[in-house]
């Protein structure tokens, strides 16, 4: 088992359709700790932590985004910050 974590930006037509509620459950179902967010850029930025086959799974996924999405760009990078122990939906920044 390989733990992975990365942050990534989402951007397309991502906020106003549930983007954020999808991951949570995405994320959850698959065990991963982080986090979600809507940016005021109009992107959604994200952090998953976890196993690296669902790391690599949850951000395949994002690339389609539940219904109504547009995802026009998913672009990972490794995260670098604190470790995190479950997954939260944060406030706009």
């Amino acid at each position: 088992m390989s733990d992975r974590a990365v942050h990534v930006l989402i951007a397309g037509r991502v906020q106003g359709i549930g983007y954020r509620a999808w991951t949570e459950e995405q994320a959850t179902a698959r065990r991963l700790a982080g986090w979600v967010r809507n940016r005021r850029n109009g992107t959604v930025e994200a952090v998953f932590s976890g196993e690296a086959a669902d790391v690599d799974a949850i951000v395949a996924a994002c690339e389609q985004g539940p219904l109504g999405a547009r995802v026009t760009s998913v672009v990972p990078s490794e995260y670098q910050g604190p470790p995190l122990s479950r997954f939260t939906v944060l406030a706009t920044e």
